[in-house]
């Protein structure tokens, strides 16, 4: 990386389900786990450019009561592992477990009513961005789902909708993504391209 880019420390934000591993409903066992074919690869393209790569996902399957704090720790563990095989890693993991309609049933309030962490909120990325030094506004965030896209852009991040998992047809919110790409692998030579990062 130049040394410009590193005073900048720009990253690529990447969703989880449906974009690095197979979106399945719920995840909530380790053994279910099934990467996205190319997503390894993808990711290990970045490390190797040493550029920071974190994930940002809802799991609010936890608050749901369809798996536990300690079945999700588990899962990201395999996840590392998977990817280790392919001498790719993850920077960071953050996750939101809340979901509105479990909020709603516990307290009896708006359901529409969040956490600033669940996306679109951009809790994550704003601690992402000051835990790790990053400079959002040179940073990506890659997603299957508007939600996805509608965090990125309030972050001022550029962003990238992939075709894999949802592929956008949630419709939550009225979002265009900056650039467009069959999976994670051509989302991640778009970046590259794009960023000037093909060379670093």
């Amino acid at each position: 990386m130049s040394a410009n880019l590193a005073m900048k420390r720009c990253a690529v934000f990447l969703d989880r389900d449906g974009v690095i591993v197979e979106q399945n409903g719920y995840l909530n066992r380790a053994d279910d786990l099934r990467l996205v074919p190319g997503a390894a690869e993808a990711i290990a393209r970045l490390n190797t450019a040493k550029i920071p790569v974190i994930v940002v996902t809802n799991q609010g399957g936890v608050a749901m009561g369809h798996l536990t704090i300690a079945d999700l720790e588990k899962i990201h563990a395999r996840m590392q592992r998977e990817l280790a095989a392919h001498n790719a890693h993850l920077d960071a993991i953050y996750y939101c477990p809340h979901h509105p309609k479990a909020f709603a049933a516990e307290t009896g309030t708006d359901p529409l009513r969040d956490c600033s962490w669940r996306k679109p909120g951009i809790g994550m990325l704003e601690r992402a961005r000051d835990e790790h030094g990053i400079d959002l506004t040179c940073s990506y965030l890659v997603g299957d789902s508007t939600g996805d896209i509608l965090a990125g852009q309030r972050a001022g991040c550029r962003t990238v909708l992939v075709a894999t998992g949802f592929g956008g047809s949630d419709r939550l919110y009225a979002v265009e993504p900056d650039l467009s790409a069959a999976d994670l692998s051509e989302a991640i030579d778009q970046i590259l391209a794009e960023a000037g990062w093909e060379n670093c």
